[in-house]
């Protein structure tokens, strides 16, 4: 029996993609003519069947109604044929939705039920982002204390050291004096190359260089500078046409911190010094003082309990952590490790910082399909409108990473982003923030050429530098990775001096210094240009997307706006923009 069902085609599945509650969606089916009947199971929570009405030659459909509450809703067929026998029909066995088959053991197809309200600020929709590493951008000059503990480099062009500390750490506590001065300084750059966001790593006092090791979420680290510095910059920003999002830590902070305080440097009584420590319930001991949770097994890293009342009254009160920075100019926060948070901590955390400023963000560390990621023992989906605005796409990147090193076909790419348009609601889709390097992975030049030298001792890393013929491989991957980048529903993210042509094995040489002077003026200009392109074409920011490829080596992205009216519904001159890329 031949039996076909698509739920990227609008003529199977009306309408296309997540769902509001409540909406009417209309399924059909069809089958050749051994097809007697056709039933409809569909889960939101319990088991239902509906039977399908044969609609016209060949075709069987069904009316359902989406629950009342966001939730994720899955649904495949069952037919009878004239001899009675059962066949099951369902989606592909990846689960990235589209055409289906017949199989004995059914994989649904997937509808992402959300809250109509669920809305993203505009300027992540709009706009083009530009990820800092503090300490490693741009040192003002000015002087700032230092620490006896610490390496500080006195030459900028110094390489990163790695600095070990137990197995498989580094205790990152070289410094190159990087600061939020010198980020201010560079604002007209980063405007001029046509970035409206800056999203800096941990900026809070902290023992290491990275800061994901929080001392005190209260105070900037005095590396950086001070308070005023941090609202000198995001004033300053804002001059400039730039919003400043921060990174907030809130599954772990450091041992050495104003609430462990492993080494009684701060004047509080730490949770490892006292059990009559306001700080101790926070943490969750094993065998006192010694034995704790920690951050996948770094003991630099004590776990928080994020059921503590305490602790989130803390973090997310009236007075908390996120809605003091957002008070002080911050445009909002990227969760480090968002799956590692309670979903009712972010759905707190959400309304925490709405409250404070309903025009603020909050963007999550999410690496897979942020519709269906399944982490402790049960399935979340952080895009229903209750929890993150949106996350960083790693997905994409991964994607596209293997399409332009041969690792598979355009095909394959076109797959991952079509299921994302299917899964994810367009204000979660059209926010998410689509990035070719991190500071949690190599340099793009690197990744794209296949030399990472992840084969090697982490400290042979360090020395390797790669080829011209590599590094001209890599550069020209990586100018098309960002056109694809640039393409796309979300918002393009440049890890600070990837424009400038920086290579860089894994941590710590990825996070190496801006090498200002000796930037690739040629390659900032081409990715200034793709910039400034998305940002003049309303279609490239809110146009609907169409993705088609022709070949396995073409990937072809159309947006659209048709009608007067962008995706969201607001009134925008039509425009048609069409981008072939090629490997």
């Amino acid at each position: 029996m031949r039996i076909y069902h698509d739920s990227q085609s609008l003529q199977c599945r009306d309408p296309q993609g997540a769902a509001p509650c409540q909406m009417m969606i209309t399924l059909r089916l069809q089958a050749d003519e051994e097809a007697r009947s056709a039933s409809l199971r569909f889960y939101d929570g319990s088991e239902k069947w509906f039977p399908m009405e044969k609609e016209k030659e060949g075709w069987f459909a069904v009316r359902v109604q989406m629950p009342q509450i966001p939730i994720l809703c899955w649904y495949d067929f069952q037919l009878e044929d004239y001899d009675g026998n059962i066949i099951s029909y369902a989606g592909p066995h990846d689960g990235m939705g589209g055409e289906g088959h017949i199989c004995p053991k059914p994989r649904a197809w997937q509808i992402t039920v959300y809250d109509p309200a669920f809305d993203t600020p505009h300027w992540m929709r709009e706009g083009a982002m530009y990820q800092i590493f503090p300490d490693r951008f741009r040192k003002s000059g000015e002087k700032h204390p230092r620490r006896e503990e610490c390496y500080y480099h006195e030459n900028w062009e110094d390489d990163p050291i790695l600095m070990p500390e137990g197995e498989d750490d580094n205790c990152a506590r070289d410094f190159f004096e990087g600061d939020l001065k010198g980020i201010e300084e560079k604002l007209p750059y980063l405007a001029d190359m046509g970035i409206t966001v800056l999203y800096l790593n941990p900026i809070f006092q902290a023992r290491s260089n990275h800061r994901y090791d929080t001392g005190d979420y209260l105070k900037i680290d005095s590396h950086l500078g001070s308070r005023e510095d941090f609202i000198s910059l995001c004033e300053k920003a804002k001059d400039h046409g730039i919003r400043l999002m921060l990174d907030g830590v809130f599954s772990h902070t450091g041992e050495d911190s104003i609430y462990f305080n492993r080494f009684g440097r701060y004047p509080s009584v730490g949770a490892c010094q006292s059990t009559q420590s306001p700080y101790y319930p926070w943490y969750r001991f094993i065998q006192y003082p010694g034995q704790y949770e920690c951050w996948w097994g770094f003991h630099t890293l004590p776990a928080m309990d994020k059921d503590n009342e305490s602790y989130r009254e803390f973090a997310l009160g009236e007075q908390g952590v996120v809605r003091h920075w957002v008070k002080e100019g911050a445009a909002g926060w990227r969760l480090d490790v968002a799956d590692e948070l309670p979903m009712s901590f972010l759905r707190q955390l959400r309304t925490a910082v709405k409250t404070q400023d309903p025009d603020a963000v909050v963007l999550g560390e999410v690496w897979e399909d942020a519709s269906n990621k399944e982490t402790y023992g049960e399935m979340r989906c952080y895009c229903q409108g209750d929890t993150l605005d949106s996350v960083m796409n790693y997905p994409l990147r991964a994607a596209a990473l293997d399409f332009f090193t041969r690792r598979s076909g355009a095909r394959s790419l076109k797959r991952l982003i079509d299921s994302q348009k299917e899964n994810y609601p367009k204000a979660f889709h059209y926010s998410l923030m689509n990035l070719a390097g991190s500071h949690d992975r190599p340099r793009a030049i690197n990744e794209l050429c296949c030399c990472t030298w992840e084969e090697l001792p982490p400290a042979e890393r360090g020395k390797m530098r790669l080829s011209p013929e590599n590094y001209q491989l890599g550069l020209s991957r990586y100018i098309q990775m960002m056109r694809l980048l640039c393409a796309l529903p979300g918002i393009p993210c440049v890890y600070y001096g990837d424009e400038a042509g920086m290579q860089g094995g894994s941590d710590p040489y990825c996070r190496g210094t801006f090498p200002w002077g000796k930037e690739n003026q040629q390659l900032q200009k081409q990715i200034k240009d793709m910039l400034w392109q998305r940002r003049n074409s309303p279609a490239m920011q809110t146009g609907d997307l169409t993705v088609e490829a022709p070949d396995d080596d073409t990937i072809v992205i159309i947006r659209e706006i048709k009608g007067g009216k962008d995706v969201f519904g607001t009134p925008a001159a039509d425009e048609r923009v069409e981008i072939t890329i090629r490997r």
